[in-house]
This record gives structure tokens, sequence and C-alpha cells, in this order.
């Protein structure tokens, strides 16, 4: 039997091909800032080890921050 349709892809989610590394990184920036947002908001509604835990994960998440803004800032400087 012959299908219509493509394959699906082996996974959920696939990133453009023909995106720029300035966008992927920009991109990346974002979701990690919206990711570290929920977590401190999350940090203030739970108590004990569970806010340590949400804690954690902002500083996790802020280290990774810079590390993808150093990135964007070595590929793609604003001077």
């Amino acid at each position: 039997m012959i299908r219509n349709t493509p394959i699906p892809p082996e996974t959920l989610f696939t990133v453009r091909s023909d995106l720029d590394t300035e966008t992927l990184l920009a991109n990346a920036s974002q979701d990690l800032a919206s990711i570290n947002d929920i977590a401190a908001h999350l940090a203030f509604e739970v108590n004990g080890a569970q806010r340590n835990v949400a804690l954690g994960i902002c500083r996790m998440l802020e280290g990774v921050q810079l590390l993808v803004n150093r990135a964007l800032d070595e590929a793609h400087p604003t001077t």
C-alpha cells in the first residue's frame, strides 16, 4: 500500500533547518527565561524541600541562560 502522507518523524518536535544560529539562540534564551519565571513562581507557592528544588532549578536555569547568552554574543556580536 502506498501512503498519501509522509511518514512522521521519530521525534515529537523538530527544528526548521532554515533557521540561523542567532534565531535559535535567541529563542532558546527566551524559553529559558520563561521557564525560570515559571520555576520562580512555583518556588513561592510551595514550602520546604519542594521550594528548595524549585529554587535549585532556577539557579541551574540562570547558569544555562548565561551560557546561551554568551554563545549568542559570540556568534553575533552587537558591536
